[in-house]
């Protein structure tokens, strides 16, 4: 069966600004390690699934940074969607530093 193509626009979370920016890899597929580094202004990605399709890449040394800036926005799309497994996160954790929503054929 043939593969369709992605039609999910990636969308930057900045805890600097309260609107998504829609951002696109260079390559118009998905976006590759040294790209995300850029975007996210960091060293070293997380992955974490929202849903079935969509992942948040996240700065996995966020909460290491001096100061640190909380992603409100990315935190509650994560919380929204976390199973009952991992409910105990929601008030505990968060994610910290900038972060891109994405479908997750659009990272390799």
């Amino acid at each position: 069966m043939p593969q369709t193509a992605v039609t999910y626009q990636p969308q930057l979370l900045d805890p600097h600004n309260a609107t998504p920016q829609p951002v696109s890899p260079r390559n118009g597929k998905s976006f590759k390690l040294a790209e995300l580094y850029e975007l996210l202004d960091c060293q070293l990605v997380d992955v974490v699934r929202v849903t079935n399709d969509l992942i948040l890449i996240i700065d996995d040394e966020g909460k290491f940074r001096n100061p640190a800036y909380l992603n409100l926005l990315a935190t509650y799309v994560w919380h929204q969607h976390q199973g009952t497994l991992r409910a105990a996160a929601r008030g505990v954790d968060a994610i910290v530093g900038r972060a891109i929503l994405c479908h997750d054929k659009q990272f390799k």
